[in-house]
């Protein structure tokens, strides 16, 4: 028998009988920066990966040294919808049937710090997570639920002082102290300005208020995590596992760092920080990135100074993705999340979020949010996963590809301490331009094919079952709160509640004090959380985001396709004939600042010649129209991915009526189901693009509408 082969060479040489004249190079791939190649060897494994011991520095193998064989995962399942009643309704239904701990999803008024009764949040309310206005509120959200043995996520960053100073309010009156609180606040405001928008105030003062809890935590909450530092967004949001790595540690150094310059010893606080990732379908790469960001945490802290190797511990929550789900086919959706659920587990996860397969299409019902439970549980029961520590522990190339994640994260990361750290870099805004432009990319990868998606652009079924979703009736929700609110203003000690909101705006504006415990008297005394929202936004102002289209990527990845080619010769006779180009207003309604889609479409269509304005995030529909209007604008494109277009897209309708532009063609992309897309065509939208479509087929769709309008003038 021959000796096995030891290096690549070798392998190469061998496999060239099969290759013919084909370059064994041709067979690697490009995962986003990290090229892999097809076969790896004990040569290519670092020397000091065999060493390597679980629950040991720098923790490549896992936290602890028994991971899942002594005890499995948390099954922590993200939900959370319309009022706090339903949402409790549905908690302890899930805790009865074996998850352990909750995570809570909040509505965007919520998010963005209005009450429910505002204004701008007409058609936010209650849709993509539970409406949260009160104490009152917090203490539903909870009823029935010890909150001294029950673990409690909160996805919350911009309204974080509200919402924790509500969270603590209503332990204490269940009878809960400080002290016995467990769970996690999410208050990571940075990746908020890279990527999800929920931000309310400035950089500056918006890290004031991630040190000020971290800070009341460490003192008052010692079981307490004070900050999930988030990857899963950006991951969302296009980034490849580089940046997703590079960005979310770089921000867990500027949070370490801001709070040690309030004079907090790090060994104080930093055991109880922890990250938050997103884990998508490259199985060996997402393990392999939760093995690296170990690594690269545990090198960081001792970096900064940590001695404990609690402090220098990477615990991370994980959530499979929602952007891999696809509205074609749905029911693909359910191996896609097992699929990614077991990356997670073989990555080293403490705990998980599985997505319902219906997430593409609407909020997931009750079905679907018990298989995605139950996926977890099969892990855990059935498939012997957990008998093991670390299975991928010595794989040729699980050990290769994170050494190359570490390698070139570092260098990443790096090149934002060049540019002076995260918060100037999130400042300059090159961190969003970078992962904008790999989101951009990977869709022009998939429209042309070359990244395969089963059901959507190969494999396509038209006997796909059809999935009823879960509707909010968000106009029944917003009544409801806003009764609520009133009566909570109207039982209230006026005068006490004003003095709070007064202690906090002045806190704020003499930069003493510590806000969150500001809030916390705030709470008590029953402000709401718009009102504790306004208190520190007339001192500190709200954030509006520069708004900017990436231009070429997509064009350079359809270079000398003949489908591109053709549409751009159709815009270029359009504009000869007009005397300009067709042009599109993007407009992003209510308070979702998920912009993935948007971006991708804007940069998309201008590369093929169209004008495109790209509007503001969180416009209402009348400004919308207005702005429109003003532009000249042959269609407005409206991206909707949180439910609000039932809502608003009508209202932009409305709006565009009475100002005598109703011949402006409107056209829908995002998550639309089927019975709302009926009603959008009644109110006259013109197209509606779900989430899979090819780009360039909505381009032609949308010249399409243009030239028959203008003909029918």
């Amino acid at each position: 028998m021959p000796d096995r082969p030891a290096t690549f060479a070798d392998w190469a040489h061998i496999a060239a009988n099969e290759l013919g004249d084909k370059d064994p190079s041709a067979l690697n791939k490009d995962y986003g920066g990290i090229e892999t190649r097809p076969a790896y060897f004990a040569s290519d494994v670092p020397a000091d990966a065999a060493a390597a011991i679980p629950g040991q520095e720098p923790f490549a193998r896992g936290v602890r040294a028994t991971m899942y064989a002594n005890r499995p995962w948390t099954i922590r399942q993200y939900a959370g919808f319309s009022t706090a009643r339903e949402s409790n309704a549905f908690y302890r239904q899930a805790l009865s049937e074996g998850q352990k701990g909750l995570s809570v999803a909040f509505d965007l008024a919520t998010h963005r710090g209005y009450d429910s009764d505002h204004p701008r949040v007409a058609g936010d309310v209650g849709k993509a997570g539970v409406a949260i206005d009160t104490v009152e509120d917090m203490k539903a959200l909870f009823a029935g639920i010890p909150l001294n043995d029950v673990s409690v996520s909160m996805t919350m960053n911009g309204a974080v002082l509200p919402v924790l100073a509500m969270f603590i309010v209503a332990a204490e009156e269940q009878g809960v102290s400080q002290g016995a609180l467990t769970g996690t606040i999410q208050n990571d405001i940075l990746k908020e300005f890279m990527v999800r928008n929920t931000y309310i105030y400035p950089p500056e003062p918006s890290m004031r208020i991630v040190g000020d809890i971290i800070a009341y935590t460490a003192e008052r909450m010692p079981r307490f995590n004070s900050v999930s530092i988030s990857g899963y967004h950006m991951h969302e949001a296009g980034a490849t596992a580089v940046q997703e790595l590079a960005y979310t540690l770089a921000d867990g150094r500027e949070y370490v760092r801001a709070a040690m310059r309030r004079g907090l010893e790090i060994d104080r606080f930093a055991p109880r920080l922890s990250f938050f990732f997103g884990i998508g379908m490259n199985l060996f790469l997402e393990a392999a990135k939760l093995r690296a960001a170990r690594m690269l945490w545990a090198g960081m802290m001792s970096e900064l100074g940590a001695k404990d190797s609690r402090s220098k511990m990477l615990r991370t929550h994980c959530q499979t993705s929602g952007v891999s789900l696809t509205e074609q086919d749905p029911y693909n959706n359910v191996v896609r999340t097992t699929l990614e659920a077991l990356a997670a587990v073989l990555g080293g996860t403490q705990s998980l979020h599985t997505n319902g397969f219906d997430e593409a299409i609407a909020l997931p019902s009750d079905d679907a949010a018990r298989i995605a439970r139950n996926t977890q549980l099969i892990l855990q029961n059935e498939s012997h996963v957990t008998d093991v520590v670390d299975p991928l522990g010595g794989s040729y190339y699980v050990e290769a590809l994170t050494a190359e994640l570490v390698d070139k994260a570092q260098q990443l990361i790096a090149s934002i301490e060049a540019e002076g750290g995260m918060t100037a870099a999130v400042a300059a805004g090159s961190p969003k331009l970078a992962i904008e432009t790999a989101a951009t990319l990977k869709q022009a990868r998939i429209d042309r094919g070359e990244e395969v998606i089963v059901g959507v652009n190969r494999y396509r079924s038209d006997a796909a079952g059809r999935v009823e979703p879960r509707i909010v009736d968000t106009a029944r929700v917003r009544a409801e709160q806003a009764a609520t609110l009133e009566a909570v203003r109207n039982q209230r000690n006026d005068p006490e509640c004003r003095a709070m909101l007064a202690a906090l705006r002045e806190y704020a504006a003499m930069n003493e004090g510590n806000l969150l415990e500001a809030a916390v008297a705030a709470a008590r005394a029953r402000a709401t959380l718009g009102e504790i929202t306004a208190a520190l936004e007339d001192v500190y102002g709200r954030h509006v985001a520069e708004t900017r289209v990436v231009k070429g990527v997509y064009g350079d990845a359809y270079r000398n396709d003949p489908e591109y080619a053709a549409l751009i010769d159709r815009i270029e006779r359009f504009a000869s004939t007009s005397g300009r180009a067709p042009s599109i207003y993007i407009a992003k309604l209510g308070q979702d600042g998920h912009d993935r889609g948007a971006k991708v479409i804007a940069s998309a269509f201008a590369d093929v010649g169209l004008t495109v304005h790209l509007g503001d995030l969180f416009e209402t529909p009348e400004e919308a129209a207005a702005q429109a209007q003003s532009l000249g604008v042959d269609a407005i494109g409206v991206s909707s991915l949180a439910a609000g277009h039932a809502t608003l897209v009508p209202e932009l309708m409305t709006a565009l009526t009475e100002r005598g532009a109703d011949e402006m063609i409107v056209v829908v992309g995002g998550i639309v189901p089927q019975q709302d897309q009926e009603a959008l065509q009644d109110a006259g939208v013109a197209e509606i693009f779900g989430p899979g479509t090819n780009v360039l087929a909505a381009a032609f769709a949308v010249l399409d509408r243009i030239e028959g309008r203008r003909s029918n003038r």
